[in-house]
């Protein structure tokens, strides 16, 4: 079978503990991601999921790998659309780097399915969480400051 695959690296100003936790506190990840936010204990075989801002369940999944600050990894199914749960599972890997004062992080999601919807959904949706996220931690407030509910809508 042939895989899809979206790859994106940002470099942002920050520590790769700093990014750990912005990746991983719900808090803070409400402020990049549109309201959005995961739940997990983060440790490899615990189930991971997110949730749109009114509660409801967008994707699910479980953590494959944990390496803070280093690597995280999520087998990774939307929930919300019927057409791209139908493609199972995906991976996302995401990596942080130390780079000349800064953090690389490389994220990368992949699905084994060509073509495959799932990957032009998050081909859309990584580059503005991650300016969100980049912005966040650069200047203490997101690129784009909206919320994105259940059916989508932005707010």
């Amino acid at each position: 079978m042939s895989k899809s695959e979206f790859v994106y690296t940002t470099y942002i100003r920050t520590t790769p503990e700093k990014l750990w936790h912005a990746l991983t506190n719900i808090e803070f990840m409400k402020q990049y991601w549109f309201g959005m936010h995961c739940v997990s204990e983060w440790k490899p075989g615990s189930p991971w999921h997110m949730q749109f801002s009114d509660g409801r369940i967008c994707d699910a999944g479980e953590i494959v790998e944990s390496d803070p600050p280093k690597r995280l990894a999520i087998k990774w199914r939307n929930e919300s659309k019927p057409e791209l749960k139908a493609e199972g599972y995906s991976l996302c890997v995401l990596e942080l780097e130390p780079h000349d004062g800064a953090v690389k992080l490389t994220v990368t999601h992949s699905v084994d399915q060509s073509p495959s919807k799932l990957i032009v959904a998050v081909s859309g949706g990584w580059p503005r969480i991650l300016s969100n996220l980049k912005s966040l931690l650069e200047t203490g407030s997101p690129a784009i400051a909206r919320t994105i509910d259940s059916r989508g809508k932005t707010a």
